[in-house]
């Protein structure tokens, strides 16, 4: 398989990052007006970021982050269901630990909901621990679990 490369997203990403996010995270999946202004660089502290196997390819995954002062929330990842565990996903982390420590962030936040057991394990692999839960976070009353690392300890 091709190497992954991940590189900031652009506003030709809007229509594959949509996609990606409703397959992913359906009733929780951002609008796609919402999208269309990450990816287009109109959402002040976000970063949007796509990942790629070969040059022209669409977006097989994509990360968005905000990043203010010294912390940086990891809000979406989600990588397209025929590129799951190739390393799309850990490449796009380590895409992000690197924009976070560019712009001075010391650590990485996010929530997963309690029921992604796929999801639980990767961040564990990464070095997550938790920090906290927010019950009845997600739409459908599911907990959340937020998440938490010190940025520039993750494998690239």
């Amino acid at each position: 398989m091709s190497p992954v490369v991940v590189r900031l997203a652009g506003p030709d990403d809007a229509r594959a990052v949509t996609t990606l996010e409703h397959d992913a995270l359906g009733s929780d999946a951002w609008s796609e007006n919402l999208l269309r202004e990450g990816v287009s660089g109109l959402i002040p502290t976000t970063l949007f970021l796509v990942a790629t196997t070969s040059p022209g390819e669409i977006a097989c995954g994509y990360a968005a982050v905000s990043i203010v002062a010294d912390v940086a929330e990891l809000q979406r990842i989600a990588v397209t269901a025929t590129r799951r565990r190739t390393g799309v996903a850990s490449a796009l982390l380590a895409r992000v630990e690197r924009e976070a420590t560019r712009r001075h962030a010391d650590r990485l936040l996010l929530e997963v909901r309690d029921d992604n057991t796929g999801a639980l394990a990767f961040y564990a692999r990464h070095g997550f621990t938790e920090l906290d839960r927010r019950p009845r976070y997600y739409a459908d009353g599911t907990t959340a679990i937020v998440l938490a690392r010190d940025v520039g300890r993750m494998e690239p």
